[in-house]
């Protein structure tokens, strides 16, 4: 991890963040409002966004549903101080990557940042996997379906991938928990909301679906014919 961008409104937060980061060499770009954030987010190249869920101007689920509209796939790891469940899944519906509640150990915070910077960039296969209309390319992050890009978030990207290398085979509920989050507990909540994301770009705007779901047990694809 080379390169982040730090959106947020708390100067504390920011500068305890600011002074654990750049220590370790890593270049920081700051923002203390979600406008300017975002402008930072599309203008540049990062290797990971941390952002704020309660800043002025715009707050941290709009600045990330706009990226992802944008189809900027920085991963993004959201800071906040609410705790319930509820809010977590509407961070991760709106298309952020990780979540991580207020206090927090900066040892944690930069634990999961490296995982999310090494999924974004990766050491992964270069070649080009087929199923169907389904086109997945490893080394670009990309993905299409009859030649319609999918516009998917780093994290979303690895569940298809993953399940793509598993094809035709099923994948289980409990096999992708720990392929996500391999230090954390199962998230089968957070895992519901990303399967939902990957599933309105991948099969929402065609005509057959291509993402099975294997009731109470896990998820296959299967090209469509």
């Amino acid at each position: 991890m080379n390169k982040m961008l730090l959106v947020e409104d708390n100067r504390d937060v920011a500068g305890i963040i600011f002074d654990y980061f750049e220590s370790r060499g890593v270049e920081i770009d700051y923002a203390d409002n979600g406008e300017l954030g975002l402008k930072l987010a599309l203008e540049n190249d990062f290797d990971v966004i941390i952002l704020d869920l309660m800043m002025p101007r715009m707050d941290g689920l709009t600045v990330c549903k706009h990226l992802r509209e944008n189809g900027n796939a920085t991963p993004v790891l959201m800071l906040t101080a609410l705790t319930g469940q509820d809010d977590t899944l509407v961070g991760f519906a709106s298309g952020a990557d990780d979540y991580l509640n207020k206090p927090f150990e900066l040892s944690i915070l930069d634990a999961r940042l490296n995982a999310l910077a090494k999924r974004y960039r990766g050491n992964v296969s270069c070649t080009i996997i087929s199923i169907g209309d389904l086109r997945i390319d490893p080394a670009s992050h990309s993905a299409s379906r009859n030649n319609t890009p999918l516009v998917l978030t780093p994290t979303t990207f690895k569940i298809l991938l993953k399940l793509a290398r598993s094809a035709p085979e099923m994948v289980t509920r409990e096999a992708l928990c720990e392929f996500l989050w391999p230090d954390s507990e199962p998230n089968n909540e957070a895992l519901r909301s990303h399967i939902y994301q990957l599933r309105n770009q991948l099969d929402r705007p065609f005509p057959e679906p291509m993402l099975h779901t294997i009731p109470k047990v896990g998820f296959r694809l299967e090209p469509n014919q």
